[in-house]
Parts: C-alpha cells; structure tokens; sequence
C-alpha cells in the first residue's frame, strides 16, 4: 500500500508541480508599439512537457490500475487513482494526447500514407489495448479520464432495462464505423469535435459543447458512465480485448458462495448471474436460433451497406471540399447572392472550377466507397451481437463479464469471501 501512495503523489505532483508562467510556444512577431495583442480564448501553453512524459505518466497509471485491481483488489486505491488520472490526464493535459481520439488519426494515417502521426499518438493508441489483453479494462477503470469525469459524480446510479442497455450498446460501432470514416476520408475529427468532456476539462470552448458536457455530468450522476457505455469507441474497442485478456476482474477470490451481495452492486449492468438450474433441458431450441442468426447475419450486412451508402452524399459534404464545390456551383447559378471567405480564398487563387469539381467527385466515390464498408462492418456486429444473445451458455457463479466490466471494484466491498471484508479476528487483551 505504500507503493501504491507514492506512486499515487508522484502523479499528483507532477499535475501541480508542472505549473509555470505562461509563455507563448513561438515568439510573437513584432508589429510595432501601437499594436496590442488579444487575449486567447484558450489557455496558453504552460509548459511544453516531452511526450516521453506523457508515455511514462501512461505506464505508471495503467500499470497501478492493474496492480490494485487484480492483485490488491481495493476499490479505494482505484478510486484515488481515478482522481489522480482525471487532474493530470483530464484537466492539466486537457484530454490530449487521448486513446479515444487517437482512433482517428491511426485511421487517417493507414488510409493516407501522406498524412502525418506522432509517434506517442501510436503509443497511446495501443498501450491501453495491450494493457487490456493482459488484465482486462484496467484502463477504463481507473486511467481514462472521460470515465473517472463519470466515475466520480456517480451517485445513486439506477438500473437500465437489459433491452435497452443492449440497443445503447450498439452506438458505439456505429461511432466507430462514421470516426474512422471521416478520418480515412479527411472530412473531419468527429470524436475531437464532439467530445462532451474537452470543454469542461479545458474550462473553455463553444456554449454548446460545454451544456453537453454538462448534461452528461447530470446524466452520469444516475446512470453509470452512459459516454463510456453508450457511446465511446475505444470502449469497443477495449471490450473485444478484454474477451481475450489473460487475467480479469473476478467479484470473488475464491469460490463464489452464492450470498446474492454482488448482484446489484454493479450500476453498469456487467455482473452476469448463474444460469445452471433455468436452462430449458431440450438444447435444440438454442441450435435452432443459432441457425436462424447465422442466416439473418448477411441479411444484416448487406441491409447496413446499403443504407450506409445511401446516406453517402450527405455524409461527403463532411469533407470541407466537398462543401466549398457545391457553393461555387451555387454563386454561379446565382442560387445566393453572397460568398463565404472559404469560397473567395478559391476565386482568388485562380484555380479552375473544373478541377475542384473532379476533386470534389473523387472524394464523393472515397465516402461512398467507405460508407459501404462501414455499414458492412455495422451489420457484422449486430449480427455477432444478435448470435451472441441466442447462444445459451452455462455459468454456475455470479461473474464480471469481460467486455463489459471496467475493473471499477465496486463489487469487491459487497463480497464477503474478498479478505479486506472479513473482521478482525479477537487478538485477545493487547
């Protein structure tokens, strides 16, 4: 435990020791003593920490999560560590460099050789992923700072029908799917950009981003992590991995007793109870919907291809070039009388309209190109989730199951069998 407090301050430390005055990354240049500069809308870079930095900060957090999840099983170690990953990673740092995020430029970077990525955007990108293979989503339970924003304010969480905890639970490959779509085509950053948290952790940023942040704040205060859940990418992600992870989270050291303590400690739905005594005796019922499922899969497939690639044309005016084609055609047929800077920038630089109406086509057929992988990709989950509910499996004790538990250790207080629950034994007068 000791350990665990000293690397818990060294985290700490370095999110307040690293504070300085502020200073401009580049010099500014001259423009003579009548002119004054404006204020930023953002904060100013404080200090310029190397990215190895970051890396190791990284390494410690995931490595700590790990240890006080699986080894020291202590909910208050992840607890406090949580708050120590949420004021480095989430306010200091700003949420970035973020795994969550880095989906995006990992996409663009494998679909444009021409495209530029760091290489603590990799780092950050697999770390995590690595990390869950070995011991499950430790990242999300204590690393993450969107899930400790959540984790913290949760107060009095409230139990979600399975039904619609099931149908949430699909949004996250269709965010995915769109994330790397316009990243691989170049149209935009849409985790960056709507990322419900980036406003608040950076206490600045557009009206709209910031009452949306703040909705999720209210929500999380009742419903357990619902970005993490519901939405996050990389929470997909990491949940795949999981199911393949080498060591996991388990409510029980030991045997599970069967006391019923744990079943509703969990407020994210991710405690599987035991299902020997009510599997129907006749398996055929199962195998019967197992077929069923398999034929339904490329129904699946092909119907979220095809609408994926319906919706292709709108989702190419994404693309800033797609846009700036379509209002030039309408400034030439006199559709609108006005024109944008976007659209006088091009006027000016002499380019033929031709030429940006070819570029903007070939971006069109890369969207509709994508979106019907996209929806391809889609489908296969559904259909892989579908198959997965019909499939009956045996559980003979109360179980964390692997993709959806994020190693938060609330269950671990409930468990009687766990040795940090058991009283002391009477050591007699002394």
């Amino acid at each position: 435990m000791r350990f665990l407090g000293a690397c818990i301050l060294v985290l700490l430390s370095t999110t307040v020791g690293a504070s300085g005055k502020e200073a401009f990354k580049y010099p500014p240049p001259d423009l003579g003593p009548d002119y004054v500069a404006p204020h930023t809308s953002m904060p100013e870079i404080t200090h310029e920490i190397p990215p190895i930095v970051d890396v190791a900060i990284l390494v410690i957090a995931l490595t700590l999560a790990s240890y006080v999840a699986l080894k020291k099983r202590s909910r208050t170690g992840t607890w406090l560590l949580c708050v120590a990953s949420l004021a480095y990673f989430g306010f200091y740092r700003q949420g970035c460099v973020c795994p969550i995020g880095a989906i995006q430029s990992v996409a663009e970077a494998i679909f444009n050789p021409a495209a530029a990525i760091s290489l603590a955007v990799i780092v950050f990108f697999i770390l995590p992923l690595m990390f869950t293979l070995f011991f499950g989503r430790t990242f999300c339970a204590a690393v993450c700072p969107l899930g400790a924003m959540q984790e913290v304010v949760l107060i009095r969480p409230l139990r979600l029908p399975k039904w619609l905890t099931c149908a949430l639970g699909l949004l996250p490959c269709v965010y995915l799917a769109l994330a790397v779509l316009f990243a691989a085509t170049g149209s935009a950053y849409v985790i960056c950009r709507y990322d419900p948290f980036i406003a608040l952790f950076r206490l600045n940023g557009p009206a709209g981003m910031l009452i949306l942040g703040a909705s999720f704040l209210v929500i999380s205060m009742f419903v357990g992590r619902p970005y993490c859940r519901f939405l996050c990418p990389y929470g997909l992600l990491l949940g795949w991995a999981s199911k393949l992870s080498w060591k996991r989270v388990t409510i029980t050291p030991d045997e599970c007793i069967k006391c019923r303590l744990c079943e509703n400690s969990c407020p994210y739905g991710a405690i599987t109870t035991p299902n020997a005594d009510t599997l129907p005796d006749d398996r055929k019922i199962g195998a019967i919907t197992l077929v069923c499922m398999l034929v339904v899969a490329p129904l699946a497939i092909a119907a979220s291809a095809w609408i994926m690639v319906r919706t292709a044309p709108s989702m190419a005016k994404m693309h800033p070039t797609v846009r700036l084609a379509e209002r030039i055609v309408r400034e030439d047929a006199r559709e609108v009388s006005d024109t944008t800077d976007a659209s006088q920038a091009f006027r000016e630089s002499g380019r033929p309209t031709k030429e940006l109406a070819a570029e903007a086509a070939e971006i069109r057929d890369n969207v509709t190109q994508g979106s019907g992988w996209a929806g391809a990709f889609i489908g296969l989950v559904i259909a892989l989730r579908l198959i997965s509910l019909a499939t009956r499996r045996t559980r003979e004790d109360y179980q964390a199951d692997r993709a959806s538990c994020v190693a938060c250790g609330r269950c671990y207080e409930f468990c009687p069998v766990n040795p940090r629950n058991r009283a002391p034994q009477d050591g007699g007068d002394g």
